[in-house]
């Protein structure tokens, strides 16, 4: 039995105990499947169509397989007077790909997000978990550069 069978079957609560349970399947997948959800869904009890709208409601919960990194650029009110949108179209055009898509060699994945919470740092993303702050085009080619 593995590691999400066991945490599926330990949960006493399904619902509090749901993100938990797709988390550990992002962090075994790196996305949650339709596969996985469904078995989650009989292992649970829940619906799928329920699963579903958790899964895809939560940024940090990717339904479709992501690229090695995934950069998030912060889209909040701040972000967008600071020219977050300008910096997203330079990313687009850096990695040929448009919002939501993963380069052709898997390597990068290109999100937006609501608010990174860096609002009197703006403009902001977040790559891999990390947050980057008072970006320009050049900062953005550096740190693209640094994950080579």
């Amino acid at each position: 039995m593995g590691k999400l069978d066991l945490l599926i079957k330990s949960c006493r609560n399904g619902e509090i105990e749901l993100l938990t349970v797709l988390e550990e399947i992002v962090r075994q997948e790196g996305y949650v499947s339709f596969e996985k959800l469904d078995k989650v869904s009989r292992g649970l009890g829940m619906p799928l169509a329920k699963l579903y709208g958790v899964a895809s409601f939560y940024a940090f919960l990717p339904t479709k397989k992501c690229g090695q990194h995934i950069i998030r650029v912060c889209g909040s009110p701040s972000c967008y007077l600071n020219k977050s949108f300008t910096l997203l179209d330079f990313l687009k055009k850096e990695l040929g790909v448009k919002l939501g898509d993963t380069t052709t060699d898997g390597k990068f994945t290109l999100e937006k997000a609501s608010c990174l919470g860096q609002c009197d740092k703006a403009p902001s993303m977040m790559v891999d978990g990390k947050v980057y702050t008072n970006l320009t085009e050049e900062k953005i080619r550096q740190i693209l550069a640094g994950l080579d």
